[in-house]
Formats: structure tokens, sequence, C-alpha cells
């Protein structure tokens, strides 16, 4: 077993993958890493969807401005190290794994009971701080307020995404009680941005003497490579960090790099195979994904291929996701928490079949064929060459 698959089978152990929201442990180890998070110059974005294509659409527009840019993102489709990556180089294996085993012995040797995202987030940090990048891009992982990327004292600005009903067992079960949370990432003396104009943010922004923008979804996407409607909204909040921020990057340079944004499974469009790959793993991004099909394909037959984890409101989902005249398939994933095909038929008033594999499907028969869900299911269906 090569040291990267090591490095795997202890950050998914038991004693490693699990939520454990909380700064104390994420503060401690920092610290004994001389705290590279206070050396760095951060945009924290924080949401329930489209986090990762405004960390995207950041990320490259930063890049060609000839800046050294730190992303960090989660959750990875096929591998860890796409989670870290400089200026749209993914961290390599060795690195990676080399930082993983220290970070873990470190916090073994201080009796530091780190969690799999904790340990991610300080190897990231130091990571970042050892090769002096200019400007980190940092995606939250679940909520804000005591989310382990929330150790950063201050930002750049905050920007907050599109908010809806996610991880209600531990965020709240109210728009307000969420909001809530993500607003956890608002700094003192640093600007927030958000395309939606809770109350709460308000406030927060208040408390903290920060300055608060709210964006209109922004019309024109024809230059964006990521496509979606929802798009719209996070190209938005990207532009007004960049035109706060960076006064220095040209309209020119902006527009010329929006042709080049990757953000893999997210509303990706394979042409070639009629494929449309979408990791919409809530309701909001279920909804989302049916109206960017309906506005794209209007006069085409769909076929799904959907899977989802079971502390997600699958049934609302599935009534959400499909129509008459759908073709749809069901997907079990080898993730623990993975809805059953029964489960999921169970929830579903319209005929349905349980899927096996991409090769069962003529892909030229003029169907659109989509495969969403869950993150954790897309790589044991769609192969890494194909989204990369």
């Amino acid at each position: 077993m090569c040291e990267y698959d090591k490095c795997v089978k202890l950050l998914t152990s038991q004693g490693k993958f699990y939520i454990n929201l909380g700064l104390e442990r994420i503060e401690k180890i920092l610290a004994l890493y001389g705290n590279p998070q206070d050396k760095l110059k951060c945009i924290h974005v924080a949401g329930t969807n489209g986090k990762g294509s405004t960390c995207a659409i950041l990320a490259s527009i930063l890049n060609a401005s000839g800046r050294k840019v730190g992303l960090y993102t989660s959750p990875h489709i096929f591998k860890y190290t796409e989670r870290i990556q400089i200026n749209g180089e993914k961290i390599s294996e060795n690195t990676f794994s080399q930082l993983v085993f220290e970070t873990v012995k470190l916090a073994d040797d201080n009796n530091i009971h780190l969690t799999e995202f904790e340990i991610l987030t300080a190897v990231m940090f130091k990571y970042f701080a050892d090769e002096n990048v200019d400007v980190v891009i940092l995606e939250t992982g679940l909520g804000g307020r005591f989310d382990a990327t929330n150790v950063i004292k201050s930002n750049l600005c905050s920007i907050i995404t599109h908010i809806d009903y996610d991880h209600t067992e531990r965020l709240g079960n109210t728009l307000d009680k969420i909001a809530y949370e993500k607003a956890g990432i608002i700094k003192e003396n640093c600007p927030v941005i958000s395309s939606q104009g809770f109350e709460i943010l308000r406030d927060e922004a208040d408390k903290k003497n920060s300055l608060f923008l709210l964006t209109a979804p922004f019309a024109d996407t024809y230059n964006l490579a990521l496509k979606g409607l929802i798009q719209q909204e996070n190209l938005a909040l990207a532009l007004a960090a960049i035109n706060l921020l960076f006064k220095d990057i040209t309209s020119e340079t902006i527009q010329d790099e929006l042709k080049n944004v990757k953000h893999p499974c997210r509303f990706q469009i394979i042409e070639d195979k009629n494929l449309v790959i979408d990791a919409s793993h809530n309701p909001n991004g279920i909804s989302a994904l049916r109206e960017s099909l309906d506005f794209y394909y209007p006069d085409k037959n769909l076929r799904f291929v959907f899977g989802c984890l079971k502390n997600k409101d699958y049934k609302k989902m599935v009534e959400t996701l499909f129509r008459q005249g759908d073709e749809i398939y069901f997907y079990h994933f080898k993730n623990p928490n993975s809805c059953t095909v029964e489960e999921l038929k169970n929830v579903c008033k319209l005929p349905s079949s349980s899927f096996k594999s991409l090769d069962e499907f003529n892909l030229d028969d003029g169907k659109i064929t989509v495969i969403c869900g869950s993150f954790y299911m897309l790589n044991e269906i769609v192969p890494e060459s194909l989204v990369f």
C-alpha cells in the first residue's frame, strides 16, 4: 500500500471520519504549527449552495491577474488532493501524505483528537503558508460559526452564498437559524457580500462594523464556462468581491478568464456524451438543477441516475426532480449512509429502475443522461478522465 493510500485509510477511519463542530481543537493544532493561518489573506466563503462555484470563479480570476492563489474546497470527487490547490495545481500526493501524517502525529503527541476535516484544514493552512500564497479562497466545510476554517481572525471579505435547508440537525431547522450559523464567518471591520438580505446577516455586519454588500443576480453569464442558472448568483458574488478588493484587475482580464473557469461535476455538460453531471445533494440544489435542465433542454427527453444520503430530504428531492416521461434510475452507492434503491423507489410515484452501469445506456439515442445527487456516488459512476 502506497503512502497516499495509507493516508486515505487513516482519514476515513472510524476514529477520524466524523463531524464534531468547534474551534478548540483546530486552534490547538495550529498553535503548535505557529499559527500559519495568521500569515494568510483569505476570502472566506460560506453558504448552502454555490460555495464551490463562487470559489472557483474567484480563484481563476485572481490566478489570471498574476497572483499566487490557494484554493481550499470540499468535498472531493475522486481524490483528497482536489481540495487543496495552488493556481489550479493540486497538492501532490506525496506532500499531502507527509503533511497529514505529520499533523496526526503532532495531534496524538499532544492529546488532540482531530476529525478528518480538522486534519485537512490544518494541512491546508500549513501548506499555503509554507508556499507563501498571496490569497487563499477558503470554503467552509459545514455551517460557518463553528467550522474549522473559521479559526481565522480576519479576512479580506466574507462571502455568503445562497442559504437554504441542509444539515438542519446541526445548523437549525429554520432559514434564520441557518443564516445565523453562516453569519459566524463575518469578522470585525471586514466586508461581507451576500446574495440574500437576511436580517441576521445585516445585524451581524453592523455588530462587527463591517460593510454589508447585497448583490443581485448577474444577468450576463455568456462568457462563463460554468453552466446552470444558479451561476448568475455565484458570478455576481465573485465579481463584487473582485471589484471591491482588487481594483487593479481589468474587466478584460475578468471576461477572458471566465471562459476558463473549471469546477467539475457542477452542472457539467459533456456534450459528446449527451451527459450532464451535477452534485446536487439537497432540495435547493435539486430545484436549481431541474430549472437549469428545463432551460437548457426544453425539448429533450431526460434520463436520470440519482442517489443520495439517508440524512437528506430525499423524498422532497425525488418529488422536485422527476416528471412524467422521465427515465429514472436509482443507485445505491458504497457509502454506509447511502439510500437503498428500495428506499428511493418508495418515495417516487413514477416508474423507476435500479442503475448498474453507464454501459447499459445508448448515449446516442437523443436523450440527455443526467447523473446527479451525492458527491460520494459520482466517482463510482463517472470516469475521472471524463470530468477533469
